[in-house]
């Protein structure tokens, strides 16, 4: 099939201009020549031809674009024209004559007319063929040249499937004839399938690329940095259509446990909600739960309590966990106390995160019985989640500051908002389908004996776990179709810190509930927080839940399987649910505010609901069944295919009646369950012709029973031949077609993708050239495919079934899809030479996004099962997704299996696959699946290999057609002759107990097998052999096979002499085909070698060296083949070798080998080594050392170097391993093996002559190795006036000569550095201090208002070695702080680049990017990193105010992890024995570690240039091992100092250690036993151990840290191993470190015997280097460098002398920069080293801070070592430890004032340093000794209302920190709630520097609203007193002697009830209520007078009537 479109003319264009038109179908851009000068007619006339495999969908497009062609510019568009192919599709051809439309859609004057034709064969699948090719434009001769991926395996490594030539260097294509199409044309790529070809593959060509490249002139000039390389794998390794790739890993991952370790350290809590509390806190993992000890009255209480939490659980398992953090109120043995809040994450989401840990965040709790009530304060801790070999870099812990800023410092992931809100999860179970039996057919029996009716066997009820709450539904009693409708609501914050939710079908039993399926929903995948995210939604779909098989077994040896652990095995049911989410509105009055989950009923929803049903036919055919496993005997095998539970045999248990026929054919009858309602429905939905052609089509889902043929003695094959049988099975399923198409897009692109990285990677590490061009090929495939994606994706959707998940994720996959394909466009213009790496690092990241949004969280089709079974027992598996083999019209949508011939591995079910059984495989199937709707399934036979006829079942009716093949019988045969060449294979597993295989090969073709000959004790055999397989039959046409032959599988096994051989492990490989009518020659044949990886179930085992060809057998039969060339040899038998055009090409190498000694040898065979000796051997080569006379005495070799010569092949990656064996020699000529290594590259250890042209200073970015900055850092201010200031001096000095000029003082670090560098040479380095005036003006600068002055000058008697230590971390925190903040500006700057250039903006106006979340938190980091700054910004400023501390180095890390081991010349090789472990044994290869070889190599090419040898000095018998030490035994004098260890894992039941310190060095071992240090788990040792050592005798130093125990033995915590022979030979000169400032006396005294300037001139005369000369004027010349530097020293009077120390020293710290010896010297220093416990390999159990002084005895001996005892704290007064003092009772207070006048006395031990208060006590009665806590200086002060019979009421309290508090109102007027409530913006004081303090501070406490409210005012004075000085001036307690107080101005008037009620009563009264008393006076008056008045009224009235009648 083929698309052609003919470009005719396009008219009407404007101005005159150079053309150029694009044409693109199906994602691949073909381009026209340019047409230069043209002007409103640009005639092509260019034909473009498209080869396709599938048919030409209505929907596709074809689109056209003309341009402006420019040289220089980017080429701008002229118009556009698309057209829908759906009329070609219809009619073959047509002619077009149309409008272009511009950017924004509007129709322009220009016309184009194309004629398009398409033709079809049908039934076949294209592929391209010799005519398809285009030439390249301007390309007469047709030798364009294309560059290509496939170097040396450069596909093979990735997948292990691969033939492509190995040639290394930069290939290029010569073909002759037609040019060969390129992928190349301005940078657009081919897909693969396009890629193929029927030709012979390209010449691979290594010279002149760029030039070459060039030559694309004529269509674009491309710059050689802008040319990408397409994927040509295809090309070179004919991976047609018809097969597609194996699967190399066997193993199932999941499912097996792994040790985990979970620290969480509980720091502090503050703002915790609830009145004078007593709070513990509870961590709880799963149902782990440990409890911190109780706080009494505080609601901010501060623990710094570690826990840790050990697991052995498979990873799904553990991260599923979930973490709860508690905190109870008043928890002791009687009560259980009262929750005040939760804060709840699950383990997976600790473990996502960076380093696997959050590191001093605020966890936010919340009460989960009242949703309603906010946040109920803040825990401070750190959680780490380490598994089997993580390293976690804890930030160090020496002098942590308060991260005050908790909105800041959060717990919570990136991208989750602050402010979570409560939300309701809902999710809705509606019915399942299709559960299997759960009971035995017996028990139904008996039951229906009793009941009379025959019941369901299953009684189901659903579980769903979420955040750890459980809710069920109700259990549907007996029923296979179970409906509850029933919805379970958990109520939880949003968003969720657990990622999945657990949804289980159970099954109800009386004894014990069992699993019948489960699912697992991940919340990530059905919700996005982008700024156009969606809520968590899912449903209403199916979910298909997998298990194990469906048969009932009382004991299901597979249930694991049904709980979610490991890969199902079989389909058990399928379930209808439904997920959706409420944010809930805490301030509405009806909301319920408990977090109980709650199970409500829901209404049923209909069927059409979840799609419409549609009739699928899944068609398979079983072309080969090798390699079965010889254990499952000889009896009849067959092969069950199922998919959910149609065909499945063993539920079927009679012939479906008619009414369900449609439903469910199984091959034995049928399989399913289904209700009558559904069946009819679908009986509507089918149509009247279906029902007739198809009517009675019986499903057939197994092949027949077929009894095994021996293939060899491990594997059985079946005897199919030519007739291979078929299987088919019609099945119902809703059609959600569409969300596996876009998976399946999504899929490939990823694919693609991978295999592309793969590439870049493969030639990365050969260092082959250009990675950088197949990187932007790659990326030019990832943007093609995400716009392909677009396109494909936005088809019409309205399609039945759609829920909400679907729409939502269709337009995010897409925006991300569109937003993905624009970064690769700009990445890809940014990839350079480079900057490779690190784009390879961002391109993986898309890599694991792709993979992410494939993964379809809505399940339709069930996944396929295949089943090998023998005598009715289910053997062995393979479960193939139901995706990868589904069909689509559209290619692309296509699954990656569909159609296509796939080699299967049957592997065993459940734990059976685990480990060894797991790796053999149980059969290999060749097999080929279609699963597609039923109607359109009359292609399901097209990817077959042609050359087949179908045998169809016999049957009557008319429409024999329409049925499906049940065989295939082939007709076309063709014979071969198979040419396995094994080489070599190297780092094989070593499977025997001596440590080492005896390997050997079996390779496996079709059903033939063949083996190498077994090579004895070694892991790189060379086997040099060829495997002949003679009359190799294989079914199909020869042009298939050609293009695409079978895989040949390779097992490598150990032989063993009694049993059977040990698997070792498999790789996979595929020949290079000749057909008998093609030449036999290059370029491809013969083939090269190559390395295939060798896997042993997921992990790599090995590399095969190998080549495979398979050549046709032609009429005139093997005559005809090429002959096989070579000898055959005489010694070896029968065994042909290699043939030469194969074998690599050979030259001479010497191999120069320095025999140092052997070290820790063990016993072999219980005795112990005494006169061991070492053989090397290399290609059949090699050399013995001298033998060791008495390893006891001297372990080391008398004669150092020895060499050997060899022939080894000339590339480099070929080079075949080096042994290295350790034998001992016994009596009587005994040999036994000790141990032994390989040497897997000699690349490092390949000589290279040093450059005489080039001097050192082409490095110049090395300069001062990160001591200073370089130019275009520091000096770009002023750099002329540099320059002015240095060249003078320059020319003053010899060419060649450096000047440095360094200050002597350390502690400032800003410089400018000028680097001159020309043609001479002449390298000049200017160092300028700052000068002295700026440190004057930093000093002035102005302090914040309120703060105090600090005295300034520091006594230098005051300091000691920890002003150093802790003066070094602030440094080393803030290096690492701007590390981090410069890093997220990099990366936030390179965010922003990309999404300036998506919506072409500019970055500096460019808003942030992402969700509100995301900027939220963005801006949350903004503010840390402002705040960061602005402290190390201020730390800065003020250094030089504060004392100038001299510092050391602290190492993060070991110290060998920062200088390689120390292997600068001296390596060390581990020796094994013993059989390697394999993950689930647990067992570490430092088990199998019997000693260790010291010594080195040193390789070159013969003849080596007589230079070398000719230097002065040269002694021959050392060889390339000049000027190294002599290795007699030497005395040394060890000095090891233990500052402190951090993070101990706990050693006691109370979750404490008691540690102390075990040094072992040789024999003697040092026990500080009684200076343990009582429960601590972050201890500081401060102890120096001194111990005389003899190397090489004793060199392994072990520190190790005890636990301390009572009673029983003291266990060990962890230890750490250093190698100090290593160091103290090393050039790195480790013995002792060099300080960064030389003094005679203080706290800074020189530390070594030697002087600078004896180490200088030491230094010097061994690396036979010029100097030192000290110059005047403070200058030092060394070779040609001169440093310049202080020359004076004050001794301890204070006298200053001349001294050349400070001179000597500068050279020392920059020794780096002297050429050819020059290297880093190790500075004064501490080191961290993690410490590992030899039971728990891999896991670290704390870190010690220590290091290591060496002296030899020989030399002056040193001083005394300096002393780093822990500081003893401060003591602030005498006296006992009483930390809570009352004052009396200010009685009967009538206005709420209390007068006290009361002195309260707190004596406190206080460590300056560290700001911490330090406490001893006893932690219980039964305690055996004291406790020392550190804990912050608070104060805290709390106003109570005393009552004498009730409880006291509290009233408000204030909590000081006494380093850091605001300053007292002078008033109490002033003093207001802004004090506690704005602290941060107060001025802070601190006690420790303003000693005495008198103000007004507030007291606070919460209301009903959980709201701040000030509840009074307290005046106070603090004075702090040393306690020198309390003791001259003692005060008591109270107001009592000595210097007593006087009594407080209390007022007379007593508020007693009993003396005078009234009296309080009125005051009582009158106080509160003043205007209401004078009102209700006024109204008793006012009612008096009117009652007077009434009462005298009627008297009045009457005597005044009275009177006037008298």
């Amino acid at each position: 099939m083929a698309l052609l479109v003919h470009l005719k003319t396009i008219r009407d264009l404007r101005g005159k201009g150079d053309r150029i038109a694009k044409v693109t179908f199906r994602g691949l851009s073909l381009y026209t020549h340019v047409l230069e000068n043209c002007e409103d007619e640009a005639r092509f006339d260019e034909t473009f031809r498209w080869p396709i495999a599938s048919r030409v969908d209505e929907n596709e497009m074809l689109e056209v674009q003309v341009f402006n062609y420019s040289k220089v510019f980017t080429n701008r568009v002229i118009g556009t024209f698309k057209m829908v192919l759906q009329k070609v599709a219809e009619e073959g051809q047509l002619e077009v004559t149309d409008t272009l439309i511009d950017d924004n859609n509007t129709a322009i004057r220009a016309s184009v007319t194309i004629y398009i034709k398409y033709t079809t064969v049908d039934g076949t699948v294209g592929v391209w063929s010799d005519g398809e090719f285009l030439d390249i434009p301007g390309d007469p001769e047709g030798t364009f040249q294309f560059e290509t991926d496939s170097l040396l395996s450069g596909h093979s490594q990735g997948s292990g499937v691969s033939q492509g030539r190995s040639i290394h260097g930069i290939p290029t294509f010569r073909k002759a004839g037609k040019g060969v199409f390129s992928a190349m044309k301005l940078g657009k790529t081919k897909s693969s399938k396009d890629d193929h070809k029927k030709d012979e593959p390209a010449i691979l060509d290594m010279e002149d690329l760029n030039r070459k490249a060039m030559r694309l002139g004529g269509v674009g000039a491309l710059d050689p940095d802008c040319i990408s390389l397409a994927s040509v794998t295809a090309v070179t390794t004919n991976v047609s259509n018809k097969r597609s790739k194996p699967d190399i890993k066997m193993e199932p991952s999941s499912g097996r446990p792994v040790d985990y370790q979970i620290s969480i350290t509980v720091v502090e809590a503050r703002q915790l909600v609830g009145l004078n509390m007593d709070p513990v806190v509870c961590v709880e993992i799963g149902d782990d739960k440990k409890y911190t000890s109780m706080k009494e009255s505080t609601n901010c209480p501060y623990y710094n309590e570690y826990f840790v939490f050990d697991f052995h659980v498979p990873p799904d398992v553990m991260f599923d966990k979930i973490l709860k953090l508690s905190v109870i109120h008043s928890k002791n043995l009687l009560r259980s106390g009262t929750l005040v809040g939760t804060f709840k994450l699950d383990v997976g989401t600790v473990y996502s995160q960076p380093e696997h840990q959050f590191y001093h965040k605020w966890a936010t709790l919340s009460d989960p019985d009242d949703i309603t009530a906010g946040c109920k304060g803040y825990i401070k801790c750190d959680i780490a989640v380490v598994g089997k070999g993580d390293n976690i870099k804890t930030p160090h812990k020496a002098n942590e500051t308060d991260e005050d800023d908790i909105e800041g410092n959060l717990l919570l992931p990136e991208g989750v908002p602050l402010e979570r809100q409560w939300a309701r999860f809902y999710v809705k179970i509606y019915r399942a389908e299709g559960l299997p039996k759960m009971n035995t057919s017996i028990m139904a029996n008996v039951k229906k004996a009793f009941i009379g009716e025959n019941r369901d066997l299953v009684d189901p009820y659903v579980q769903v776990l979420f955040a750890g709450q459980r809710g069920k539904t109700s259990v549907q009693k007996s029923s296979y179709e179970p409906i509850w409708n029933e919805q379970v609501v958990f109520t939880e914050m949003f968003p969720p810190l657990c990622k999945r939710m657990k949804v289980q079908i159970r099954d109800s039993d009386k004894v014990n509930d069992v699993a019948i399926g489960t699912h697992f929903i991940d919340l990530r995948k059905i919700a996005n927080d982008g700024d156009k995210g969606f809520l968590p939604t899912m449903g209403p779909a199916w979910v298909n839940m997998y298990g194990s098989t469906r048969q009932y077994t009382l004991m299901d040896e597979h249930q694991d399987l049904n709980e979610g652990l490991g890969e199902g095995v079989s389909f058990r049911a399928r379930l209808l649910i439904s997920v959706a989410v409420e944010i809930l509105d805490t301030t509405s009055t009806e909301i319920v505010s408990s977090t109980e989950v709650q199970v409500e009923p829901v209404s049923n929803i209909s069927e059409s609901v979840t799609g419409k049903i549609e009739e699928f036919f899944l068609f398979g055919s079983f072309l080969e069944a090798t390699m079965i496993d010889r254990k499952i005997g000889d009896k009849p095998i067959s092969f069950e295919v199922t998919i959910g539970n149609y065909g499945n045999q063993i539920d079927g248990v009679s012939k479906p009646s008619a009414a369900k026929k449609k439903k469910k054919e199984g091959g034995g009858g049928g399989g399913g369950e289904s209700d009558e309602e559904e069946s009819e429905l679908i009986q509507q939905n089918s149509s009247e012709d279906e029902a007739d052609d198809n009517g009675d089509l019986v499903s057939v889902s197994s092949s027949p029973p077929m009894k095994p043929v021996i293939t060899d003695r491990n594997y059985f094959h079946l005897p199919y031949f030519e007739k291979k049988p078929c299987i088919y099975i019609k099945s119902w399923w809703q059609d959600q077609r569409r969300r596996l198409y876009n998976s399946n897009i999504m899929d490939k692109i990823a694919d693609k993708l991978e295999e592309g990285l793969n590439d870049v990677q493969e030639i990365i590490k050969t260092e082959t050239a250009y990675p950088e061009r197949r990187l932007r090929g790659v990326l030019e495939e990832l943007s093609t495919g995400c716009n392909r994606f677009v396109t494909l994706a936005n088809k019409d959707q309205n399609q039945a079934g759609r829920t909400k998940l679907d729409k939502e994720r269709l337009k995010s996959c897409m925006r991300e899809m569109e937003s993905m394909g624009q970064q690769a466009k700009l990445i890809r213009s940014q990839v350079k030479r480079n900057t490779v790496r690190d784009k390879l690092k961002m391109v993986q990241n898309f890599l694991h996004r792709l993979r992410f949004l494939a993964d379809e969280p809505q399940h339709s089709i069930p996944d396929v099962f295949i089943w090998m079974m023998s005598s009715n027992k289910r053997i062995a598996y393979a479960r193939i997704p139901s995706k990868d083999i589904l069909y689509s019209i559209v290619d692309e949508e296509t699954g990656k299996d569909c159609g296509k011939v796939k080699a299967v591995f049957l592997r065993l079910p459940g734990k059976k696959g685990f480990g060894p059984a797991g790796w053999t495989v149980q059969a290999k199937m060749e097999m080929y699946l279609w699963l597609g709707l039923n109607k359109q399934r009359k292609d399901f036979l097209s990817g077959l290999p042609n050359g087949f006829e179908e045998n169809k079942a016999p049957r009557t009716g008319s429409c024999l057609q329409s049925l499906p093949p049940i065989s295939l019988v082939y007709n076309m045969k063709q014979v071969f002759q198979l040419r396995a060449h094994m080489y070599q294979a190297r780092s094989l597993f070593a499977a025997d107990s001596s440590g080492l295989s005896d390997p050997f090969a079996r390779v496996f073709f079709s059903t033939h097998s063949q083996v190498t000959e077994v090579l004895s004790e070694t892991l790189c055999p060379t086997w040099d052999q060829l495997l002949v397989f003679d009359d190799v039959e294989l079914f199909g046409e020869a042009g298939e096979l050609r293009d695409d032959p079978p895989i040949i599988v390779v097992e490598v096994y150990d032989q063993d002499t009694v049993g059977k051989a040990e698997f070792i492990g498999r790789t996979f490989a595929k020949p290079i085909t000749k057909m008998c009518d093609e030449h036999y020659g290059p370029p491809r044949f013969p083939p090269q070698l190559e390395y295939y990886q060798i896997y042993r179930g997921n992990s790599t085992a090995g590399d095969l060296l190998a080549a495979f060809e398979l050549l046709q057998i032609g009429q005139g039969g093997r005559a005809e083949l090429p002959a096989i060339n070579g000898p055959t040899d005489s010694d070896r038998g029968p065994i042909l070798p290699v043939p030469m055009g194969i074998r690599p090409v050979l030259s001479r190498y010497r191999i120069e080998v320095l025999f140092w000694g052997l070290r820790d040898l063990k016993r072999v065979n219980l005795a112990q080594v005494d006169r061991p000796r070492v053989d090397i051997e290399c290609a059949g080569r090699g050399v013995q050392s001298a033998l060791i006379v008495n390893f006891k005495k001297n372990p080391n070799f008398s004669t150092l170097v020895k060499w050997f010569e060899v022939d080894l092949p000339e590339n480099e990656l070929l080079h075949p391993p080096l042994n290295i064996r350790v034998v001992d020699c016994r009596a009587f000529g005994r040999y036994t093996l000790v141990g032994s290594h390989a040497v897997t590259s000699l690349r490092r250890f390949i000589y290279s002559p040093p450059d005489k042209t080039q001097n050192n200073w082409a490095s110049a970015a090395r300069l001062m190795n990160g001591y200073m900055v370089l130019t275009n850092g520091g000096s770009q201010s002023r750099p002329s006036s540099l320059y002015s200031r240095t060249l003078p001096r320059t020319l003053s000095h010899p060419t060649g000569d450096v000047i440095v000029n360094m200050d002597a003082n350390p502690s400032v670090r800003k410089m400018d550095t000028v680097v001159k560098l020309d043609a001479s040479s002449d390298a000049v380095i200017k160092v300028d201090v700052n000068e002295e005036e700026k440190e004057e003006k930093k000093k002035k600068k102005k302090k914040k208002k309120g703060e105090v002055e600090e005295d300034d000058e520091t006594d230098e008697r005051m300091l000691d070695w920890w002003s150093k230590y802790f003066a070094s971390i602030e440094t080393l925190m803030e290096i690492l702080r701007a590390q981090e903040a410069a890093l997220a500006e990099a990366e936030e700057r390179e965010e922003q680049e990309i999404a300036a250039e998506g919506a072409d903006i500019k970055p500096d106006d460019l808003p942030v990017k992402g969700s509100k979340g995301k900027e939220k938190s963005r801006d949350k980091s903004r503010n840390k990193d402002k705040k960061k700054s602005h402290h190390a910004g201020e730390g800065t400023e003020k250094r030089p105010s504060k004392p100038k501390v001299n510092e050391l180095l602290v190492y993060n890390k070991e110290l060998e992890a920062e200088y390689d081991n120390f292997e600068d010349w001296l390596h060390t090789f581990n020796l094994y024995r013993g059989k390697a472990g394999d993950d689930d044994e647990a067992a570490l290869d430092d088990d199998r570690i019997v000693g260790r070889f010291k010594g080195s190599m040193c390789m070159y090419k013969l003849p080596l240039s007589e230079e070398i040898t000719r230097e002065a000095g040269f002694d021959p018998n050392m060889g390339m091992f000049q000027s190294i030490p002599h290795n007699d035994p030497i005395n040394v004098l060890v000095r090891v100092f233990v500052v402190r260890a951090t993070d101990l894992h706990p050693a006691d039941v109370n979750g404490k250690a008691d540690p102390y310190v075990v040094i072992k060095l040789g024999k003697s071992e040092l026990k500080d036993k009684e200076n343990y240090i009582s429960k601590q788990l972050n201890p500081v040792f401060g102890k120096a151990f001194d111990m005389e050592a003899t190397f090489p005798m004793e060199s392994m130093l072990t520190v190790s840290v005890y636990d301390w125990d009572l009673v029983g033995t003291d266990d060990l915590i962890g230890e750490t191993k250093i190698d100090l022979e290593n160091r103290y030979y090393s050039k790195h000169r480790a013995t002792c470190g060099i300080a960064n400032n030389y003094s005679v006396h203080g706290y800074n005294m020189w530390r070594d015997p030697m002087k600078p300037s004896q180490i200088l001139a030491k230094l010097c005369k061994e690396g036979k280097l010029d100097g030192p000369h000290y110059g005047p004027g403070g200058r030092v010349k060394v070779a040609n460098r001169i440093f310049m530097g202080a020359t004076e020293i004050e001794d301890e009077t204070g006298l200053k002398k001349q001294t050349d120390e400070h001179l000597a020293l500068t050279v020392l710290k920059h020794w780096e920069e002297i050429p050819r010896v020059g290297c880093k010297l190790i500075p004064e220093h501490v080191e961290t080293r993690p410490l590992f416990h030899p039971e728990k390999p891999g896991i670290e159990q704390g870190r010690i801070e220590m290091w290591v002084d060496m002296f030899p005895m020989d030399m002056p001996a040193p001083g005394p070592a300096i002393d780093i005892s822990p500081r003893k704290p401060k003591k602030w007064l005498k006296g006992q430890q009483e930390d809570k003092q009352d004052t009396d009772v200010h009685y009967h207070s009538l206005t709420g004032e209390g007068n006290f006048n009361w002195r309260f006395v707190f004596p406190f031990d206080y460590l300056m340093a560290e700001e911490k208060i330090v406490i001893s006590k006893k932690e219980s009665m039964f305690s055996w000794d004291e406790t020392e806590y550190k804990i912050p200086a608070r104060l805290t002060l709390q106003v109570w209302d005393a009552d004498h019979f009730s409880a006291d009421d509290f009233l408000g309290a204030i909590e000081l920190d006494l380093n850091r508090f605001p300053r007292g109102a002078k008033t109490a007027k002033q003093c207001s709630i802004g004090m506690v409530q704005n602290e941060a913006e107060l001025p802070c004081i601190s006690i420790f520097k303003q000693k005495r303090v008198k103000g007004w501070w507030p007291f606070v406490a919460r209301d009903e609203n959980d709201e701040m409210e000030l509840t009074g005012k307290v005046e106070a004075e603090l004075h702090l007193m040393s306690a020198e000085e309390a003791e001259k001036s003692p005060v008591g307690l109270g107001r009592n002697e000595p210097d007593p107080l006087e009594k407080p101005n209390r007022p007379n008037t007593s508020l007693s009830w009993l003396l005078s009620p009234m009296h309080v009563v009125c005051i009582l009264a009158w106080r509160q209520y003043k205007l209401h008393c004078v009102l209700l006076l006024g109204a008793v008056l006012g009612l008096l007078f009117l009652g007077l008045l009434f009462f005298s009224m009627p008297s009045a009235l009457s005597n005044k009537i009275f009177n006037i009648a008298g």
